[in-house]
């Protein structure tokens, strides 16, 4: 077997990047909360750009209903731990990567050790997880590291960059202690995406149980936004080429082929997302009333 080289297996990176860009990104430091859905599609994009060293998080193991989107998922890992799984994975890319595990997740008692030395913070916790993904958000202005968040709707992705000295996290969603989990659910969607542009094809409009944390995914959006997110965080990384902050955000729908750009002051507190908002509480209330 031949001697692993970096610069010769990212030299095809080379030209979209100069030489000494990619020692930047090798010595980069990425944290990754989460390594199903659009988690292990991040670690494996941000491994083949070049980035070198990461702090992967994730307690859970994979599953048979991960097959249809989660980058590790196999018959031969069923039921092995993601973080142990993705961590092969990304090594198989680059052995000589520094990888750093959290098997338990990530939570408010080890958020110090996860993103100490952090140069980037990526989302890729499950939809449903807001109150760790609260903390973390938090915690990334705290300690002056940008976050990206890429969600994957429907077949697209929906992009927001939060900068530690712009509009935090829970500032755009308008997220607050006690409020229930349906309602952050649709506060976190909405936010995301005000065009839902998603919700125009969706085939069986009771695979969408906010109250009971369920919905429908696709492949597609997944590997979409580990595109999307790999671009932001090159140039985020790299301080060059034009970044969007929130309260601004790009929505980028394969199916619809279509583009959107969003800007929401003051995010959810808009008062156009306000009433999106109270559109989206009443649909979610036909739909309990027929299920």
């Amino acid at each position: 077997m031949p001697e692993f080289d970096y610069h010769a297996a990212f030299r095809r990176t080379h030209g979209w990047m100069t030489w000494p860009e990619m020692e930047r990104l090798r010595g980069a430091r990425v944290a990754i909360a989460g390594l199903g859905g659009v988690g292990g599609s991040h670690l494996l994009t941000l491994a083949r750009l070049g980035v070198g060293r990461f702090h992967i998080a994730d307690f859970d193991c994979f599953e048979l209903h991960n097959m249809n989107r989660q980058a590790g998922a196999g018959m031969s890992r069923l039921g092995r731990p993601k973080v142990e799984v993705l961590r092969e994975m990304a090594l198989d890319i680059n052995p000589e990567l520094e990888i750093t595990t959290f098997p338990e997740g990530v939570y408010q008692q080890n958020l110090d050790v996860f993103l100490q030395g952090v140069d980037l913070y990526v989302d890729g916790l499950d939809f449903f997880v807001f109150q760790v993904r609260r903390e973390v958000f938090a915690a990334c202005a705290e300690r002056g590291i940008p976050a990206i968040t890429v969600a994957p709707l429907g077949m697209g992705a929906a992009l927001l960059n939060f900068s530690p000295g712009g509009l935090s996290f829970d500032g755009y969603f308008d997220l607050r202690d006690g409020l229930p989990d349906e309602e952050l659910a649709l506060r976190f969607m909405m936010g995301l995406a005000p065009s839902m542009m998603q919700m125009g094809y969706l085939a069986d409009p009771e695979a969408v149980d906010l109250a009971a944390q369920h919905g429908p995914s696709t492949v597609m959006a997944c590997e979409l936004c580990a595109g999307v997110m790999g671009t932001e965080a090159l140039k985020i990384l790299l301080g060059r080429g034009r970044v969007v902050w929130a309260p601004h955000g790009v929505h980028f729908d394969a199916y619809r082929q279509r583009l959107v750009r969003t800007w929401r002051p003051g995010g959810n507190r808009n008062p156009l997302q306000r009433l999106l908002l109270a559109i989206g509480r009443r649909r979610m209330a036909r739909l309990r009333a027929q299920v």
